[in-house]
């Protein structure tokens, strides 16, 4: 069910969601400050190419050091990124088939708005550390 999911979440609205996460990654890795944000961007851009089977985890090991990239990530990329899930989800969640994926992108909106201090895992292994 997740891979016809994906393949219906790819055609929709997963393609131009990665597109949007490229764009703000290679922004983001212009200057060398900027590069674990880039590096942030590419990582949530697979993760919103084919989010079902995935899932969002906060790591225990994150510190002080990633709240500070959360907030510079918010007034950087997050807004930005964020308005897209929410605009892509409402509209996905106006026909009866669209709704799981606009669900999805409201999943998607958490993790676009505060990405430092998460790992992206399987559904199945939410708590193995990689």
């Amino acid at each position: 069910m997740k891979t016809i999911l994906n393949v219906i979440w790819l055609v929709l609205s997963g393609f131009w969601l990665f597109l949007g996460y490229l764009l703000a990654g290679v922004l983001l890795c212009i200057t060398i400050i900027g590069i674990p944000f880039g590096i942030a961007a590419f990582r949530i851009g697979v993760y919103a190419l084919w989010p079902f089977g995935y899932t969002a985890v906060e790591r225990r090991d994150a510190g002080a050091a990633s709240f500070v990239g959360n907030v510079l990530w918010l007034v950087l990329a997050g807004w930005w990124l964020a308005i897209g899930h929410i605009v892509t989800g409402l509209a996905l969640c106006v026909t009866i088939i669209g709704i799981p994926l606009g669900i999805a992108n409201f999943k998607l909106i958490p993790v676009s708005l505060l990405p430092m201090g998460r790992e992206i895992v399987r559904t199945d292994q939410p708590f193995v550390s990689r």
